[in-house]
């Protein structure tokens, strides 16, 4: 899943929905007025990409209701995706849908989803869009510190710089190694991502060893990301603050 946190009302599901499409690649909109044949429809969430110079609008509906979505809502919806010119459409549940709704959404596109399926639909495009690009841009000097050819400027360094400078990189490179291979520069020789969280998988070779617990924990990769930009800044602020006071300006 990309989150672990479940929306608490209908506008956290609204905002939360739009988030995960905006960090895809579209450009959204919520409670979007838009022109119908007959009147006007506010849209919960709008998003819309373009695919080669062609436009793709997706529709979401979302009911953080205590009852299942009657079959009534889905048709509704599908007039409003068919006036709007909507590609893809998703109405999703936090209560489930009633029997209706999923006869009345089949062989159309409109998609019934609770709030884990829709993550998983656009999971794979999350990561690859937003999850792999932040890692890599955001923790890169990390990565830097991590490889094991220590900076030109080192030994400009006063000895107990040096030894700072060592005992951070000892400390941090689980991270930043851990990091790289998540990111861009290694992405093309990996399958996928690993299983979440890292402290159920087997590790025989010891590659989480050194990992802060947070990461460790993560069951979203959202959360994941969030606690390795965490950690991994603060890393790269201590590596920067020895070199700066060193005067060593050129470069990681």
């Amino acid at each position: 899943m990309i989150t672990s946190k479940t929306p608490s009302t209908w506008q956290d599901l609204q905002q939360q929905s739009a988030r995960i499409l905006a960090e895809c690649g579209f450009d959204v909109e919520v409670e979007k007025v838009v022109k119908l044949v007959r009147g006007k429809a506010e849209i919960d969430v709008y998003a819309e990409e373009s695919l080669k110079g062609r436009k793709y609008i997706i529709l979401c509906e979302c009911k953080h209701w205590k009852a299942a979505v009657p079959q009534t809502v889905v048709h509704s919806f599908r007039s409003v995706m068919a006036d709007v010119g909507a590609h893809k459409g998703y109405i999703i549940s936090s209560s489930g849908f009633q029997s209706g709704s999923r006869d009345a959404a089949e062989l159309t596109n409109v998609e019934l989803a609770t709030w884990d399926q829709f993550q998983d639909a656009f999971e794979a495009s999350w990561l690859e869009n937003c999850f792999t690009p932040m890692m890599t841009a955001k923790l890169d000097p990390l990565m830097s510190y991590s490889e094991p050819f220590l900076p030109q400027w080192f030994p400009h360094m006063s000895e107990s710089d040096q030894k700072e400078f060592l005992s951070l990189k000892e400390g941090y490179d689980p991270l930043g190694w851990f990091a790289m291979s998540l990111s861009s520069y290694t992405r093309q020789l990996r399958a996928g991502y690993p299983s979440l969280p890292l402290k159920d998988l087997p590790d025989p070779t010891g590659k989480f060893n050194g990992l802060p617990t947070e990461i460790m924990n993560a069951k979203g990769y959202r959360d994941l990301l969030d606690a390795c930009l965490q950690h991994g800044e603060l890393a790269i602020a201590k590596f920067r603050a020895i070199r700066d006071r060193n005067n060593q300006t050129g470069g990681e």
